[in-house]
């Protein structure tokens, strides 16, 4: 349900795990419990189950901006946490490129890095290309309270 939501909170560096699965209620919650995380969701039912309290968040918005906004309300989100520094789609701290990781990106690409970072698990590689700078812009926005409503 909110998984653009989760992929911003990788942006901003927090360690967030995205359901894909659809697994049943019980096992997510049994597996926020065991790993001490928050479960944040727009399933009123998860926030049913007798260990639910403390650990499900359960947010009521439809658009980005809006669930931004209420999950301030529920914790003290910095966005600029540690921008940029896990993989977007699968969650695992990036490392510094090798030159090797860079053999699939075009030469041109390559011959203007200065910088790139690579994941280990899914082996995606990152630079701070113009959508860097877009989605920082943004990060800070929310940062300041600001929101596109």
């Amino acid at each position: 349900m909110l998984q653009r939501l989760g992929r911003w909170l990788r942006a901003a560096g927090y360690d967030t795990v995205i359901e894909t699965q659809g697994r049943r209620d019980y096992e997510l919650l049994k597996q926020a419990l065991a790993e001490q995380r928050y479960l944040i969701t727009r399933d009123r039912e998860l926030n049913e189950y007798r260990r639910a309290p403390g650990t499900v968040i359960l947010l009521e918005c439809e658009r980005l901006d809006d669930c931004v906004a209420e999950l301030g309300r529920h914790l003290d989100i910095n966005w600029l946490h540690q921008p940029f520094v896990r993989c977007m789609v699968c969650n695992t701290p990036l490392t510094d490129s090798r030159p090797q990781n860079l053999d699939a990106l075009p030469e041109r690409l390559k011959a203007s890095l200065d910088t790139a970072f690579y994941c280990p698990a899914c082996q995606k590689v990152y630079w701070e290309g113009s959508h860097v700078n877009r989605m920082r812009r943004q990060l800070e926005a929310w940062r300041d309270g600001c929101f596109n409503n």
